[in-house]
């Protein structure tokens, strides 16, 4: 199965979180989706936790290590529908979005994305 990753799982990796460990082993086994809003959304807060070398390091480790998504025209739009229906950030919504589109597990602890019933999969790293 196709793995996708939100920012909150990175987030746990880059920090070391019990949480990031299970992303780290999938690291070592398979290459996951991300898409680039969320990267982003690493750099953002990196940068501003650390600064900007920390963070352009960041990215660039991740992107040897991911799949990078675009956000294309029908992405958007997805997102924004996903963003609509069920009440998301605009990051959280691209996170889905990319799930949906690569028909892979979303794998996250945000609260926000662990919906029942949700048209995407997902996991809890919680």
């Amino acid at each position: 199965m196709t793995v996708a990753l939100d920012t909150w799982a990175v987030i746990g990796l880059l920090n070391a979180d019990p949480a990031g460990e299970s992303v780290n082993a999938l690291l070592e086994t398979t290459r996951p989706v991300m898409s680039w809003v969320n990267l982003g959304e690493v750099y953002y807060l990196v940068y501003r936790r650390r600064g900007e070398r920390e963070a352009n390091r960041a990215v660039s480790d991740l992107r040897s290590l991911l799949t990078t998504d675009e956000a294309t025209g029908a992405r958007v739009l997805e997102a924004a529908r996903l963003k609509a229906n069920h009440g998301l950030s605009c990051a959280d919504a691209f996170a889905a979005a990319t799930a949906i589109a690569h028909d892979a597990e979303l794998w996250t602890g945000d609260p926000e994305l662990l919906l029942g019933g949700a048209p995407w999969q997902w996991r809890d790293l919680r």
